[in-house]
């Protein structure tokens, strides 16, 4: 957890007015997290808390670089002069791959589901230039492990 963070509240992109309820520019922070594409990473409990300046930022995000990039999306807003992290991030995850294995049984392993297999090519890109090429020995991240 990261704790507060402190932005200059007179710069930063222009959300809403200051005579705006606190309630208005959660919705505003929020919709800036969903156009950013940062909303699709997080589980159903992400919450947008205003209280005046000071910005709470609720919920679970997939890794940690996804929670840093909210919190920072939501802080660098004009008007915005805290923003409080009470966000968790999963835990990423190292597997050496074995003899046998293929992106798709790792992912359904650790990430619940075989179809999930993109994620783990993607976490691992560049170093990774080919979801069938992968060696016994090799490790790889899991991003946004949910079992193991």
């Amino acid at each position: 957890m990261l704790g507060l963070i402190k932005f200059a509240i007179d710069k930063g992109k222009d959300l809403f007015d200051k005579k705006d309820d606190d309630a208005t520019k959660a919705v505003a922070i929020r919709k800036e997290v969903e156009d950013l594409g940062l909303d699709e990473a997080v589980e159903d409990d992400f919450r947008v808390i205003v209280e005046g300046e000071k910005v709470k930022l609720e919920g679970k995000a997939p890794d940690q670089e996804t929670k840093e990039k909210i919190l920072l999306a939501a802080g660098n807003i004009t008007g915005v002069a805290e923003v409080e992290d009470a966000m968790t991030a999963s835990e990423t995850t190292f597997y050496t791959v074995k003899s046998g294995d293929t992106l798709s049984k790792i992912a359904r392993r650790y990430l619940g589901s075989a179809r999930l297999y993109p994620e783990i090519f993607e976490a691992n890109r560049p170093m990774l230039t080919h979801p069938d090429k992968i060696y016994p020995g090799q490790v790889l991240r899991i991003p946004g492990t949910k079992q193991g």
